[in-house]
């Protein structure tokens, strides 16, 4: 069973002046988790009222882990029965602002690298085993995060399975050969991940993944849909959104 949180808890949409990344609109939402410190990193971490073993990692954006928009997709899986976990994967430096000069993202990503999370990403899974009692573990990513995700179902042992969202391909676009399940959710109108490179994924995971996967393409939609827009915004976007949150629940429900 698939829950949504309330549709009420967010407003202020801003879909005619659109962030970098497509962010669309911010959530006004506060959390139903809490902040905790985990040896060198900050994390935001939201339970279910019955107890569980089943944990989802939550790799944030450009936006970093305070974005309130992250932080609703962490409580819809806690609604829909998993410890989330959002960590500050850039470790106390400073998230990709809407009012920054463009011209300086590239040189902003360098200290920034989403195939360099290993070490917070054990520090992680130190604490949800030791700390909150958790065997599975699974992970999802929106954009940057989605990319952290390709990049951990390349390389981590200790992980089930993976959702990239919108994951940049460029980070990761010569390495197909995936260690664990992983579904790739796309949106058919982004410019950040245009579609002849998931053309391009497609064709290197059939050639080289021995495990389950699944690329899906959603009509219409722009780079963030799933997690960026409220969904009564649009209401041509609304299907596609909650079809989206869906499929990553049942795909985490699946393979977790």
């Amino acid at each position: 069973m698939f829950s949504f949180l309330p549709r009420a808890i967010s407003h202020m949409a801003n879909e005619l002046r659109p962030c970098p990344c497509d962010i669309g609109d911010k959530f006004d939402y506060g959390g139903r988790g809490q902040e905790v410190q985990i040896e060198h990193i900050r994390a935001y971490v939201s339970k279910p009222s019955a107890s569980t073993d089943k944990a989802v990692i939550v790799i944030h954006d450009i936006f970093g882990w305070q974005l309130p928009n992250t932080r609703y997709m962490a409580d819809m899986l806690t609604a829909n029965g998993y410890i989330a976990i959002c960590p500050d994967f850039f470790v106390g430096q400073e998230a990709w602002k809407p009012s920054n000069d463009w011209a300086s993202f590239d040189d902003w990503l360098k200290t920034r690298q989403a195939s360099k999370i290993d070490k917070e990403v054990d520090v992680v899974l130190k604490y949800l085993k030791e700390q909150c009692g958790v065997k599975d573990i699974g992970a999802i990513g929106f954009c940057w995060g989605g990319a952290a995700v390709q990049h951990l179902m390349l390389k981590n042992p200790h992980l089930k399975t993976g959702v990239s969202l919108y994951g940049v391909i460029r980070f990761f676009d010569e390495r197909s050969s995936l260690l664990h399940p992983t579904f790739f959710i796309f949106a058919e109108n982004d410019h950040i991940v245009p579609l002849e490179q998931v053309t391009e994924l497609e064709q290197k995971l059939k050639q080289n993944c021995k495990v389950d996967y699944k690329v899906k393409i959603y009509p219409g939609q722009t780079h963030g849909f799933v997690h960026r827009k409220r969904e009564d915004i649009n209401p041509q976007d609304k299907p596609y959104i909650e079809e989206g949150r869906k499929d990553m629940i049942n795909w985490l429900n699946k393979y977790m």
